[in-house]
């Protein structure tokens, strides 16, 4: 019910696909514009604007913690950017845009980010000792625990954008167009990978890393179908990139901040590069289908999505059902 939750009579394709538009250039292009404003402030005071023909440099031409905020301010623009788009042109609330629940379920956002939390911290401690001298401790006081304030506040919004934008907008709207659930899965899945293809990672690593993104997409579609909401992918992509900035970072990774650790190794492609993919990912589906009883995969996740009637003319028992 999570993807038919969006339909009304608000529901021509050509309001999904505008907002695809709308909704991505809203956070990146209009969300962007504090990050530009800050790098020509400080290009033009020191009288450097060869800085601004070097694209890989400009993440860290500022201080890291600033750059970093500026980061995720944009996430926050983007957001108020779905959030008037949805009301605006969809008539949709904040819960029938994000779970089949009569209210968005915290408790399963927490337990997600809970789970993802705790492995991060454990393999995190586990790869230090094991491997020390791949590691610099980085640990300045004012610094990480400005970051810290930072991820805490704004990192949420960040991932949070991005399941609102791929996993709630685009897996309802593709979904209604389609008229089924095989096509918002695979078609958001694989463009949420194709999204970090600009990524240092990927030129540091190579095309092939695009397989664990690309993965981590079907992962977190195959939670919000199985578990009619977005509740579960919101709380783990929130852990999962809070624990990555501030716990450890690398100069090839696409957060740079004053966390906890540098990782000085040498990265490569290996076995364990895909472990999450093969390993963690399995147990993590085990874990929340057992937590919450998911039964009937083939249709949640392919089956077709029917509607009492056309979508522009919804009536009045279905908009009720939806809503209790």
């Amino acid at each position: 019910m999570f993807i038919e939750r969006a339909a009304n009579k608000y529901n021509e394709a050509w309001r999904w696909l505008l907002g695809f538009i709308v909704i991505f250039a809203g956070c990146q292009v209009l969300g962007g514009i504090p990050f530009v404003i800050a790098i020509l402030f400080k290009s033009v005071a020191e009288g450097d604007m060869n800085v601004l023909k070097d694209e890989a440099g400009l993440m860290s031409y500022l201080p890291s913690n600033l750059s970093f905020f500026l980061l995720m301010l944009t996430f926050v623009i983007g957001t108020i950017v779905w959030w008037i788009w949805i009301k605006y042109v969809h008539n949709l609330t904040w819960t029938q845009a994000t779970t089949s629940r009569a209210k968005f379920d915290w408790s399963r956002a927490g337990f997600a980010f809970m789970v993802v939390g705790v492995v991060s911290i454990v393999t995190t401690i586990a790869g230090y000792y094991l491997m020390p001298e791949d590691f610099i401790w980085n640990y300045n006081p004012t610094n990480f625990w400005i970051l810290v304030v930072i991820a805490i506040l704004l990192v949420p919004i960040q991932t949070t954008w991005e399941e609102l934008f791929f996993r709630s907008y685009m897996m309802q709207g593709l979904g209604l167009m389609a008229k089924n659930r095989a096509v918002p899965f695979i078609v958001t899945s694989v463009v949420f990978g194709m999204m970090h293809i600009f990524n240092p990672e990927i030129a540091k690593l190579g095309y092939i890393i695009m397989f664990w993104y690309v993965g981590t997409g079907f992962l977190l579609g195959l939670f919000t179908l199985m578990d009619e909401g977005t509740e579960l992918a919101i709380g783990f992509h929130a852990a999962n990139n809070l624990f990555i900035a501030i716990l450890v970072t690398a100069n090839w990774t696409a957060f740079q901040t004053e966390s906890l650790l540098i990782d000085i190794s040498e990265p490569s492609v290996n076995f364990a590069t895909f472990i999450p993919l093969f390993v963690y990912y399995p147990l993590l589906v085990l874990l929340f289908a057992w937590k919450y009883n998911w039964t009937n995969w083939k249709e949640r996740l392919f089956g077709k999505i029917e509607l009492p009637l056309d979508n522009n003319h919804q009536d009045s028992t279905f908009e009720n059902r939806l809503n209790s």
